[in-house]
């Protein structure tokens, strides 16, 4: 098999990773449903071991503990999965762009799901209007300043060190495992409304809401590894702009540096000629295996989970009397 039969096979690839890990997303949670209904019936119901990586679903927190960490090299032992999830999900993408949005995140999945099954539905999906979709997409880094005002700027670490100690850090987890468990309807309407829009334009909640990847945007500036067109052997068919989820116009790029870019190798796969695209590092002449990527974007997420685990930051602190106190607390517990 050549290279550009392998290029082919990408879309095949990217969509098994996405889904195996959406199904291992899927296990944890269900896994810490378990868990916490042990203690909502007071023992009643099974325990088993708390999944730590249902802290992935902590960014606010993280970004907390981040600064708390690099303002005092203390990592809060409450929810230290949050802090090595959020550390190396930043991390992948000042190596190798944001690709964690296109080739990991489950909520990307769900949204990638939801615009191919509405262009089968309608027969295409819509796009906004150019002037408005660039100030729609300066929303995601709107919220994105708002919370690195608030956390990074205006809570000194005092502040921070405070709010990690308190119960409601504590129990953010179960919290969040009730939103999506008890949701009101309020969630279910806004849930609903987002559910719309995906289904008809690609990618409305990554594209202009998430400040998440607004962050991985900013530090994919920083990656080595990008898209890059061999402008003498293009022959300007566009099918690689055509085919790219975040509409960039790759064919007239030489280099994408574009925050939009994911790194999904759609591009690359949809590319008609040989080795005039490919996703590389600077003055990388001879193109890399199409599995170079992949592997890179699972070995990078596998190595910050791993060096969690290995330093002891990976476990709660918490113990069992710990969660059967705090646990039936958690409908009387605010900010």
């Amino acid at each position: 098999m050549n290279e550009q039969q392998l290029h082919a096979r990408i879309p095949t690839w990217r969509a098994v990773i996405q889904w195996g890990f959406f199904a291992w997303v899927l296990f944890i949670g269900i896994r810490f449903g378990i868990f916490v209904r042990h203690f909502e019936t007071a023992g009643a119901t099974p325990l088993v071991s708390r999944p730590p990586g249902v802290e992935g679903f902590l960014p606010i927190g993280a970004l907390a503990g981040t600064k708390l960490w690099l303002a005092t090299g203390d990592i809060n032992p409450v929810h230290p999965a949050s802090l090595v999830i959020f550390i190396t999900i930043v991390a992948m993408s000042l190596l190798a762009k944001k690709s964690f949005c296109s080739w990991l995140c489950p909520v990307g999945t769900l949204s990638e799901a939801a615009w191919k099954l509405g262009a089968r539905l309608f027969g295409r999906n819509f796009r906004v209007w150019g002037w408005l979709d660039w100030v729609l997409r300066g929303v995601k880094y709107l919220l994105l300043l708002f919370f690195v005002k608030i956390i990074l700027i205006d809570m000194p670490s005092f502040a921070l060190a405070a709010f990690l100690d308190a119960p409601y850090w504590a129990v953010s987890d179960v919290k969040m495992l009730h939103f999506f468990t008890r949701m009101s309807a309020t969630t279910v309407t806004i849930i609903a409304i987002l559910t719309c829009l995906s289904l008809l334009y690609k990618n409305a909640w990554c594209r202009y809401l998430c400040p998440y990847g607004a962050l991985l945007g900013v530090a994919s500036f920083l990656s080595p590894f990008k898209i890059r067109r061999d402008a003498a052997g293009c022959t300007g068919c566009r099918k690689c702009s055509r085919a790219c989820p975040s509409g960039l116009t790759v064919h007239e790029k030489e280099t994408v540096r574009s925050p939009e870019c994911t790194g999904c190798l759609t591009c690359v796969a949809n590319c008609p000629e040989r080795e005039v695209l490919r996703m590389a590092p600077p003055l990388w002449q001879r193109p890399l295996p199409a599995w170079a990527f992949p592997a890179l974007v699972v070995i990078l997420f596998a190595a910050g989970i791993g060096a969690g685990m290995a330093t002891g930051n990976w476990q709660s602190s918490l113990t069992y009397d710990d969660y059967r106190r705090l646990i039936p607390m958690v409908p009387y517990l605010s900010h």
